[in-house]
C-alpha cells in the first residue's frame, strides 16, 4: 500500500462505518460517513472501511437496505478522505463484477473481497477486476475457524497466485485462542510471503489479545472499530487495540486521545445494548456464526429445547453453515427437560449475514 507510513508498525484498518452498521441496523447516513471518515483521518488512521455491512449490493441481494446506497456510500468517502485510504466488502455472489467496476469509478483504494474459507476459488474474478481498477486487494477467510491451519496456508497461497495483496485470517464467531490464531499465521508465513491481516470478534472477550498476538509475529493490518462496534458481540475495539500496541511499543501512527473522543462523540449514542448477550458469548465458544442465530431461535421456540445445546450440535456438524433442514433434525433429537429455554438468555436481533 503505497499510501501507508513505513514507520508504521502496525497499520489499523477501522471499520466502524461498515462492520459497525450492524448495530445500529445499517443507518449510518451519508453526513455521518462523511463526518467519523474525515474524524478517523484526523486521528491517523490509514484505512477506513464504508458502507453496508453484509457489503456491496448487499441491499439488492435479500438483505435489509442501508440508509443510503453503495454509490451514496462510495461519494462521501471520496470527498471525506484526503489522505487516508478507504474502501468497501465485497462477498461474492451477493456483489456483482459491476459493483467492483463502479467503485474504480469512484477511485476507490481497497476491496476487501470476502469468502468462506470453503469457498476461496469464488473470489477470483473478483480479485483479477479489482486489480485492473487499480485497487489494493484483500481475501478475506471469513469463518477461518472451520479448516485447519495447514488448509488457511494453503488457501492463502491460491489467492496470491489470483493477485491478492493480502490474506485476512478472520475470527468470524469471536471464538478463536491467542494460540489458535498464532498456529494460522505460522502455518501461512511458511507458505506465502504477502502481508497478513487480522480482523476478530470479541464473544469471548479475546479480540484485544488476538489482535496483539497477531502483531507480536508481524501481521501488516488489524482490524478495529470504535469502541468494538459491530455485529454479534461486536469488534476489537480501536481504542483498546491502540492502546495496547502502544504499552507494547508499537507505533499505529495514530492519535489515541482523538479516537477516544470520535468514539464517545460518534459511536456512543447509537449504542442500544452494550451489555454482554449470553447467546453472543455460547456463539463463541462453539465457532457459530450469528447470522444463523434466528434458525437456532425459531427451532428453539418450536421445540421447546435451550438454543445453547442446539448451538452446539450444529456446529459439531457444520461449522460454516445451518441448513434449516439440519437445525430442525438436531432439535427434534435434542431432550427438552435438559437445560434452558430461549427465554433464560434474552433475544436481540442477529441482522445480516457474514463477517
Amino acid at each position: 500500500m503505497a499510501l501507508l507510513s513505513p514507520d508504521v508498525d502496525v497499520h489499523i484498518l477501522d471499520t466502524t462505518l461498515r462492520d459497525g452498521s450492524y448495530a445500529n441496523d445499517f443507518q449510518f447516513t451519508v453526513g455521518q460517513t462523511k463526518s467519523l471518515c474525515r474524524a478517523l483521518e484526523k486521528s491517523g488512521i490509514p484505512l477506513i472501511e464504508v458502507g453496508h455491512g453484509v457489503g456491496l449490493n448487499a441491499g439488492n441481494a435479500g438483505y435489509r437496505s442501508a440508509i443510503a446506497t453503495d454509490e451514496e456510500y462510495m461519494q462521501a468517502a471520496s470527498e471525506a478522505c484526503e489522505e487516508s485510504m478507504w474502501g468497501m466488502f465485497c462477498i461474492p455472489g451477493v456483489a456483482t463484477i459491476e459493483d467492483v467496476r463502479l467503485a474504480g469509478e469512484y477511485g476507490m483504494d481497497f476491496i476487501r473481497i470476502g469468502t468462506n474459507i470453503s469457498e476461496v476459488e469464488e473470489s477470483r474474478e473478483f480479485i483479477e477486476v479489482a486489480k485492473e481498477e487499480g485497487m489494493f486487494v484483500t481475501a478475506n477467510y471469513m469463518k477461518s475457524y472451520a479448516r485447519p491451519p495447514e488448509t488457511f496456508a494453503e488457501k492463502a497461497a491460491q489467492s496470491k497466485t489470483y493477485g491478492a495483496d493480502l490474506v485476512y485470517l478472520v475470527d468470524s464467531a469471536g471464538g478463536m485462542l491467542p494460540r489458535t490464531v498464532r498456529s494460522y499465521l505460522n502455518a501461512a508465513n511458511k507458505e506465502i510471503d504477502i502481508p497478513l491481516g487480522f480482523h476478530g470478534h470479541d464473544n469471548l472477550g479475546l479480540a484485544v489479545a488476538n489482535s496483539l498476538i497477531m502483531a507480536d509475529a508481524g501481521v501488516f493490518v488489524v482490524d478495529t472499530s470504535l469502541q468494538g462496534l459491530g455485529r454479534s458481540a461486536g469488534n476489537a475495539s480501536t481504542e483498546k487495540v491502540i492502546a495496547s500496541l502502544e504499552k507494547s511499543g508499537y507505533d499505529t501512527g495514530t492519535d489515541f486521545l482523538q479516537l477516544l473522543r470520535a468514539g464517545q462523540r460518534f459511536v456512543n449514542p447509537i449504542r442500544e445494548n452494550p451489555s454482554q448477550m449470553p447467546l453472543d458469548v455460547i456463539a463463541g465458544r462453539e465457532e457459530f456464526h450469528s447470522s444463523h442465530m434466528t434458525k437456532i431461535l425459531d427451532a428453539a421456540y418450536e421445540y421447546g429445547i435451550d438454543p445453547a445445546h442446539l448451538i452446539h450440535a450444529v456446529c459439531v456438524e457444520n461449522k460454516i453453515y445451518a441448513p434449516e433442514d439440519l437445525v430442525k433434525e438436531l432439535a427434534a433429537s435434542l431432550d427438552s427437560n435438559k437445560g434452558g429455554t430461549v427465554q433464560d438468555y434474552g433475544l436481540a436481533r442477529y441482522p445480516g449475514s457474514e463477517e
